[in-house]
């Protein structure tokens, strides 16, 4: 009887560790190709402003927004992470990558190695671009000052450093689609629609996120506890910034200045840098989209603690 009971227990393990294996893997899938054409450079810098690229991958504590060598720490509940090279260096960036190398890594999450990325990059929202943008990055990216310099490796504690748990959290949390536009709306809403969701990755700080770190679809944009530690991400649906129109939002994105006189703080500084040098048609399209979004509540904001001279 005991040797059944194990016998049984030794075949159950086994075919859950199948089960895992087969949910974690790297599905094997072709590279993800853009339609042959003529590379333009003019929409890889637009993509590369659109997509932040500037605001992980430049090196901290350097002006130049173009020197993309990585080392940026960016703290989660899940550990850690640094900003990988990602300038044309050819040992220690991507400057021997193909360009179905660096699509598929942008759009799939998947190394050219063949391992998950951890979602830390937001290739959940660069799934909904089209490859083509990402090609043209890639040209664009080509044409920047290759960084030598190889960045310290992600400091992430068992079990969330194991790559291969990835799988089983895209397969919860990723969605591939590519971005469909919407023949009901505008040209504007949706290139709008398109920046926000796709290049844009605007969801990826405006909105709360359960235990496992995926996107509360119900408070998409709603804002929430920063992921990166203190304070707290503002609401970007009509019920955070209702009261402000749309040229308020494009002139946000531009220079940084809200209506009521403050300004852009903490890591928006670094994407206004990128925002501001959209053309005024995308910042417009941006923040047409915004607009039309249903007003959601967001998580509560903790309440500020009492000035020493306002205790009682």
């Amino acid at each position: 009887m005991l040797r059944r009971i194990l016998s049984c227990s030794i075949l159950a393990g086994a075919a859950a560790f199948g089960v895992y294996w087969w949910l974690t893997a790297v599905p094997a899938m072709p590279a993800v190709t853009a339609p042959a054409h003529a590379p333009d450079l003019a929409n890889g810098q637009t993509t590369f402003n659109a997509g932040g690229c500037s605001s992980c991958h430049a090196v901290p504590g350097q002006p130049d927004r173009f020197k993309l060598g990585g080392g940026l720490a960016i703290p989660s509940p899940f550990g850690t992470f640094y900003a990988p090279n990602i300038s044309p260096d050819p040992a220690d960036g991507i400057g021997r990558w193909t360009e179905a190398q660096f699509v598929t890594a942008v759009t799939k999450g998947i190394s050219p190695e063949g391992t998950h990325y951890f979602p830390a990059f937001p290739y959940t929202s660069y799934a909904h671009a089209r490859p083509e943008d990402i090609a043209d990055l890639f040209a664009y990216l080509k044409t920047l000052p290759p960084v030598s310099g190889k960045v310290r490796d992600h400091d992430v504690p068992f079990p969330f450093n194991i790559r291969r748990n990835i799988g089983i959290w895209k397969l919860l949390f990723m969605d591939d689609e590519p971005f469909k536009p919407d023949a009901a709306r505008s040209a504007q809403w949706n290139r709008g629609a398109y920046l926000v969701n796709g290049l844009g990755h605007c969801a990826e700080c405006h909105s709360p996120r359960n235990f496992l770190g995926g996107i509360m679809a119900s408070q998409r944009f709603a804002g929430g506890p920063n992921m990166e530690g203190e304070g707290f991400v503002p609401n970007i649906t009509p019920k955070g910034i209702g009261d402000w129109s749309e040229k308020d939002i494009a002139y946000f994105l531009e220079t940084g200045d809200m209506p009521d006189g403050d300004s852009a703080g903490g890591s928006m500084v670094r994407v206004i840098k990128n925002t501001s040098q959209l053309s005024p048609g995308d910042r417009a399209a941006i923040a047409n989209y915004l607009k039309s979004l249903p007003p959601v509540d967001g998580p509560p904001r903790p309440k500020k603690a009492a000035k020493d001279g306002d205790k009682s």
